[in-house]
């Protein structure tokens, strides 16, 4: 199925710009149709999107030297329940007047819109999902993982309490079934039908309640999610129950939705619990920024929150503290950490011209440097925006589920229609409670909920691991073609490291000295050294069992090494030039 996608273009001037935009474009595999008009610089593609998508549009009308002016937005989704709910949002926003294309995340309920400002805002976009029956707030997610976690926090709370007050009825429910199955005896109280009756309706009404909200705010718009199959499945059990418990002879189940809405609970408890961990790699980014800074203003130095850091500002950095934002020194000369952006464990000396990178530690001396970067345009945020944007980008894999959820449910509930009639009407002739059970059984039991969250999850999980190791993966697509990769091609030496010096081997020992003896005094000295180097002897040396006593007199010399002398002498018997 075609669709249509139109464009602002900056730089089209004349006949022979729109001219040149439209013979190129109608050479792209994909397109079927393109539109220019020179009067309003705004071309109009229909594309085939399984041949060709819209980054590949923008990328042709870029090669030729025009630019199409867009913005992207993030924004915060609530209230989707299923992979039905991510589809609707996602369609209903790539089908906005002036959104060029909109990807809708599931697990991080996050969608990601790129429009065309001249045709539609934020609060349209957000209106957009709010008329569909969720609701969306724009915003970074960055800077708000908090107020974020705070909320993931409330959701669990909540699905706990539930799961508790559900299990807590359902289970005199369970037992009974077991009871009948296996031939138990059990009080008269737990068999009377008012009893379960008693017991299965605060399960339907409060802790499956949820599910009710859900299925009307989807089925008001027109289309059916996860919750309408919970809804219909377990209301047909009970409603089928109360009847026969009141007004006509005949069987009930109330265990039946009791059950499932406790299963379904604690599912959402375990979905809840995924999704908060699923963000600790850009925690764990965010958490390498600095919070403060501290800037030279109107002739006084002082202390602001680093966001507020403008490009040209002279900061101060002294020993111990994180570098805020890029720059370049001004004057000074100290030692930096640039583990977390090169891998590299030695310290680097820094001085005056040289640039320095946001998120860096100051091991020795204090320097002033102009902030050159700042807020998104620092090498930290973009780090973190490249991850962000891999956690919620989609394999080839997910897109193919993603349409299928999208038809997945109606066809679901038809499926569940056919079956209670040819149970009915064939299978076992006039059993009505035959037929529902088997109706209710395709509605639970077909519940997509797993297909559109398992391969967004495992892509959150993978790209997340992959930054708290250094490697960054771009997308969804990258990561799921991985399995193929035969052969790696580094670019420089070095490239794959541990991030930190391990001691290995003690190749030349002083004469009359074993291994041990020489290892424990040079370790003892360097107990009181903060390089990375003098760290490694320690650790191995004591890895090794090695008694390692203070040292006398212990200098540390900057770009020198460090000196010292045993307890009971005044002669300089350790001195060690490693750095």
């Amino acid at each position: 199925m075609s669709q249509k996608v139109s464009f602002n273009v900056q730089g089209m001037e004349c006949a022979s710009c729109a001219a040149k935009i439209e013979r190129q474009l109608k050479k792209t595999v994909g397109v079927l149709d393109v539109a220019v008009n020179l009067a309003v610089t705004k071309i109009t593609v229909e594309y085939d999107p399984d041949r060709v998508g819209v980054d590949k549009l923008i990328g042709v009308v870029a090669d030729l030297g025009y630019r199409i002016p867009t913005r992207r937005v993030d924004l915060k989704i609530s209230g989707m329940s299923c992979a039905a709910c991510a589809a609707r949002v996602e369609k209903t926003l790539a089908g906005q007047e002036g959104v060029l294309r909109a990807n809708v995340n599931f697990a991080l309920e996050r969608a990601t819109v790129e429009y065309d400002p001249s045709r539609v805002d934020v609060a349209d976009l957000t209106k957009t999902v709010t008329d569909a029956g969720y609701r969306a707030e724009a915003g970074d997610k960055r800077y708000d993982a908090d107020e974020e976690k705070l909320a993931r926090e409330r959701e669990t709370r909540r699905q706990t309490n539930l799961l508790i007050l559900s299990a807590a009825l359902s289970i005199p429910l369970l037992a009974m079934m077991f009871a009948e199955l296996f031939n138990i005896h059990l009080p008269a109280l737990v068999h009377n039908k008012v009893f379960q009756f008693a017991l299965a309706t605060p399960v339907q009404f409060i802790a499956g309640f949820q599910f009710y909200r859900g299925a009307y705010k989807s089925l008001r718009h027109g289309s059916a999610n996860m919750d309408v199959l919970i809804a219909m499945g377990t209301s047909a059990a009970y409603f089928y129950s109360v009847a026969t418990t009141f007004f006509v002879p005949g069987h009930v189940y109330y265990e039946t939705g009791a059950i499932i809405i406790t299963l379904i609970i604690l599912g959402r408890l375990l979905e809840s619990v995924a999704k908060g961990r699923t963000s600790e790699a850009i925690k764990k980014l965010m958490g390498l920024q600095a919070r403060m800074a501290r800037v030279y203003r109107d002739g006084r130095e002082m202390d602001i929150p680093v966001e507020e850091v403008q490009v040209s500002d002279l900061l101060l950095v002294r020993p111990g503290e994180k570098v805020p934002v890029d720059g370049i020194i001004e004057d000074g000369f100290s030692t930096i950490d640039e583990s977390m952006l090169t891998g590299e464990s030695i310290p680097v000396d820094k001085r005056a011209g040289d640039e320095v990178i946001g998120g860096t530690i100051n091991k020795h001396g204090a320097f002033k440097f102009k902030a050159t970067k700042v807020g998104a345009d620092t090498a930290l945020s973009q780090i973190i925006k490249i991850v962000e944007e891999a956690q919620g980008s989609k394999a080839p894999i997910q897109r193919l589920a993603d349409v299928i959820s999208a038809y997945f449910v109606p066809a679901v509930m038809g499926i569940a229609i056919t079956a209670f009639l040819a149970w009915y009407f064939i299978g076992d002739t006039g059993n009505f409670s035959r037929a529902l059970i088997n109706f209710t059984a395709v509605l639970v039991i077909a519940c997509p909920c797993a297909l559109g969250l398992a391969t967004p999850t495992s892509i959150m999980v993978g790209t997340g691991r992959g930054a708290e190791n250094g490697i960054l993966i771009k997308g969804g697509e990258h990561l799921e073609k991985a399995y193929a990769l035969n052969t790696i091609v580094l670019d420089k030496t070095g490239t794959i490291t541990r991030g930190e010096p391990s001691l290995t081997d003690l190749l030349i020992t002083a004469p009359d000295m074993d291994e041990r003896e020489l290892l424990g005094l040079v370790a003892a000295l360097e107990k009181g050294s903060e390089h990375p180097l003098g760290e490694a002897i320690v650790k191995g040396a004591r890895e090794k069992d090695i008694e390692l006593v203070d040292p006398q007199g212990f200098e540390a010399i900057p770009g020198h090494g460090v000196s010292g002398h045993k307890l009971g002498t005044s002669s300089c018997w350790w001195a060690i030039a490693d750095y």
